[in-house]
């Protein structure tokens, strides 16, 4: 796949470029180079991305760093499946535990609440640093919204993380998880309440909290495109009739 030619590969995390050491030179290069393209679409291209992710796989399937890459990029892609493979494979070739609540919402994906329940419960989780026991509480939560028990979900986000009132770079996903669970259980207030916080921890514009929050207010947004279909009045403004 085409490499742009602003990208060298140097872009790449120090750890990463440690683990491609390993590689001839020239691989590293290119492996690092489509591993940069990964990290740059995989947002907002990640189909491209899983297509950049294919090559560096061929290239270096022995390096935890580009199986883990290929499973972001498949679980970007809702290739499921897939991000659940690598996922295991760059956990074997580690023996770390951060990928375990990712591993979890891909038994989800694939439509095995329960298993993603068990793997909430299992050992690993207690050997995950914080983050990663907020994601696997907004995982296990899902889990139990997947089965319909609404209320269970609902306990289970509630936390010492989510009463306070310090803000971490998790505070607007859990509060916007809780608001939304609370708001699927008929609790209209409650879940207003903490779109409203979600709104507040949300300094990057992560969730769509704002908008939820307006929804709920009864705000209605104009798209500039119908209101140009309603067509111009007489003085050239706006038709308000």
């Amino acid at each position: 796949m085409p490499i742009p030619e602003d990208v060298t590969g140097d872009e790449i995390d120090k750890d990463v470029r440690q683990e491609l050491q390993s590689l001839p030179k020239t691989l590293a290069e290119d492996v690092a180079k489509n591993l940069v393209m990964v990290a740059r679409l995989i947002d907002d291209d990640p189909e491209g991305a899983y297509g950049y992710s294919r090559v560096a796989l061929r290239l270096a399937s022995r390096v935890a760093a580009v199986r883990e890459a290929a499973g972001f990029a498949a679980y970007a892609s809702q290739k499921y499946a897939e991000a659940l493979a690598e996922f295991r494979a760059a956990r074997r070739m580690t023996g770390g535990v951060e990928l375990w609540p990712l591993m979890a919402d891909c038994e989800r994906g694939l439509g095995r609440p329960e298993k993603a329940l068990d793997m909430a419960g299992a050992p690993e989780v207690h050997k995950l640093d914080k983050a990663g026991q907020v994601e696997m509480r907004l995982v296990a939560a899902g889990a139990r919204r997947d089965m319909g028990q609404l209320d269970a979900a609902i306990v289970t986000l509630q936390s010492p993380e989510l009463a306070s009132n310090a803000v971490q770079p998790w505070t607007a996903r859990l509060r916007y998880a809780y608001a939304d669970a609370l708001l699927a259980a008929g609790r209209r207030g409650e879940a207003r309440e903490w779109f409203a916080k979600a709104v507040e921890a949300d300094r990057d514009g992560s969730t769509d909290a704002s908008d939820r929050l307006a929804e709920l207010d009864g705000v209605e947004f104009m798209d500039a495109l119908d209101e140009e279909q309603d067509g111009p009045s007489e003085d050239g403004g706006p038709d308000r009739d």
